[in-house]
């Protein structure tokens, strides 16, 4: 399928390994050129050189921390008019309400919520002026059925899907498509950190909890990030314009309702 956007301009943040990587990679063969950031320089420079050889778009790389506001700017500096904007940022760490303080709440709410929300005010004027844009924000699967022990990222997310869901609204008259992606347990650094948290309090193997994890999982598997990308460069092409404030969820099942 010819997803429409080849010659457009994408912003894709922490994008140099798991579910980032997998949507910069699905954008660049639908021929968008690319600004990518992460903040460790040698895998996100890995990750660039491999899209650029395989698919030949221009490909810029910005090494920051996106969480912060001196990154931000670094990267609207590097792309201050683009037509997609994928926001994306890791997860604050897991535990119980215990565990955290105003400095944990402060650190999961201005990464997970925060960031993506003054990007997406930042780049908003810019579609709106050109009637096209797509934003598409990668928040997570928590945000339908709550995670206990991820109680951090259940909050923070939850408080950028509430931004989304009025926002999209909004704009959408104006060409500017919005939504959001929640992924489920996919095959990411994320999980294997997830995995060997889950190791250690059950005393197990990270094979043995890699594995009950999978089989709890209609799938029988984690998800992939590649696939998990086509879904995000679908959401940000020509024919997701109909699509509005939604939260598309690619879980393999997990959540498990009749309606969503």
């Amino acid at each position: 399928m010819d997803l429409g956007i080849k010659g457009r301009k994408a912003i894709v943040c922490a994008s140099s390994k798991g579910l980032g990587r997998g949507c910069a990679i699905k954008l660049a063969e639908a021929g968008v050129d690319l600004t990518l950031n992460a903040r460790s320089e040698g895998p996100l420079n890995e990750t660039a050189d491999y899209i650029r050889d395989t698919y030949g778009v221009k490909v810029t790389t910005v090494a920051c921390d996106i969480t912060t506001e001196e990154g931000r700017n670094k990267v609207l500096a590097a792309e201050g008019m683009p037509d997609i904007l994928v926001n994306n940022a890791g997860g604050p760490p897991p535990g119980i309400w215990s565990d955290w303080g105003q400095k944990e709440w402060e650190a999961a709410v201005q990464s997970n919520m925060l960031t993506p929300i003054l990007l997406a005010t930042a780049v908003l004027p810019g579609m709106i002026s050109r009637k096209w844009g797509r934003i598409v924000n990668i928040t997570s699967g928590s945000v339908k059925s709550p995670i206990p022990h991820l109680g951090l990222s259940n909050a923070a997310r939850a408080g950028l899907t509430g931004f989304v869901a009025g926002t999209a609204r909004q704009v959408a008259k104006d060409g500017v498509i919005m939504n959001n992606l929640l992924p489920g347990q996919h095959d990411t650094d994320r999980i294997n950190a997830l995995m060997t948290n889950r190791a250690k309090n059950e005393d197990i193997s990270l094979d043995e909890a890699r594995a009950k994890t999978q089989a709890g999982l209609p799938t029988g598997r984690f998800g992939d990030p590649i696939d998990f990308g086509a879904t995000c460069a679908f959401m940000c092409s020509e024919h997701a314009k109909f699509m509005v404030g939604q939260n598309i969820l690619l879980d393999g099942g997990a959540f498990n309702s009749t309606m969503g």
